[in-house]
């Protein structure tokens, strides 16, 4: 599937179906993060059961710390 990922066109591979997946993909699912598909923001709870389709946009935040 294709979707649009903080603002670029990526193709994701077969078993990326849930926002869990993505994180897990791009391994940051043990970051602290915001996601927001198609412009609603998810709760932590909500990226497991929020299924994916073509041309989603995706945008994904997360924090780093420093000063």
């Amino acid at each position: 599937m294709k979707v649009l990922l903080n603002g670029e066109r990526v193709q994701l591979p077969e078993h990326v179906l849930f926002v869990s997946d993505v994180l897990n993909h791009y391994e940051i699912h043990d970051k602290v993060v915001v996601v927001e598909v198609n412009g609603e923001i998810l709760t932590k709870l909500e990226h497991q059961s929020t299924r994916l389709a073509d041309k989603d946009k995706i945008e994904i935040v997360h924090f780093v710390g420093g000063g």
